[in-house]
């Protein structure tokens, strides 16, 4: 039976691994967007001579560096945010890759008109139809198909974040916007910690280091937000003030 610290542990390996992989995939899908993905022959009327036009991936699939991008950006927002916002967040990423798989497949299964746009910078010649009747397809390049993998490697990575969110430790206090109260009064930035194994287990238990951990850290946080902490220390150790009424009652009821 896997004790706490151990399955902390094992929640931080997750975390770690699937922020690296989104990151890892992301920064592929940035660089397949900067390739060249293939090349389209432009055959002359006589057919007698003919000229090889590149087609880099900016213009075969010019949505991936936007797509890249969020990823990266999605990938840092995971190792701050909470556990309704990885939900969330592992939900757009099955999204950015969907994307990422069409724009792959799009290039993979009609070369000519993802180097369209090559075509009509050269020839001036605009529309589907009218480039294919000037080019022919030449060599392709890994790059298509790649995209295409990359793509449902980052769906797997959204299905992942999704279905291992509980698995995760907490983010810190400080990036923490959102608070859950239970119907028996606790208060929780995780959700997670709502949804226990056994019910009738009550509060979780908390040692002396545990508290003191805490304070220290709600300390910090005042001090953030430019409080002294000091004062909330000092209000909790005051002394209730003394009724000097009833202390003259007692003193004339003892002279009599």
């Amino acid at each position: 039976m896997s004790t706490a610290p151990e399955r902390t542990g094992d929640g931080r390996r997750l975390k770690l691994l699937t922020i690296v992989t989104v990151l890892l995939l992301s920064a592929l899908a940035f660089l397949a967007w900067s390739q060249p993905w293939g090349s389209l022959v432009l055959v002359a009327a006589d057919s007698t001579s003919e000229r090889v036009l590149e087609v880099p991936g900016s213009v075969a699939a010019p949505a991936l560096s936007a797509l890249g991008l969020a990823g990266l950006a999605l990938a840092g927002a995971l190792a701050i945010a909470g556990p309704v916002v990885r939900i969330v967040l592992g939900a757009l990423e099955v999204l950015l890759g969907a994307s990422v798989l069409w724009s792959g497949t799009g290039a993979l299964t009609d070369p000519v008109a993802a180097g369209a746009a090559v075509v009509t910078t050269t020839t001036g010649v605009a529309g589907t139809s009218s480039v294919r009747a000037l080019v022919e397809v030449g060599e392709q390049s890994p790059w298509p198909a790649v995209t295409v993998a990359l793509g449902a490697l980052m769906v797997v990575a959204g299905l992942v974040v999704i279905a291992t969110v509980r698995r995760w430790p907490s983010a810190g206090r400080k990036y923490q916007a959102v608070t859950f109260q239970g119907a028996d009064g606790r208060q929780s930035g995780d959700l997670a910690d709502f949804f226990d194994d056994d019910p009738d287990a009550g509060p979780p238990h908390r040692t002396p280091a545990t508290t003191a951990r805490d304070a220290a850290v709600d300390s910090w946080d005042d001090l953030t937000r430019g409080t002294d902490p000091t004062r909330r220390a000092g209000s909790a150790h005051r002394e209730t003030p003394v009724d000097s009424t009833s202390n003259d009652d007692h003193q004339t009821g003892r002279d009599r």
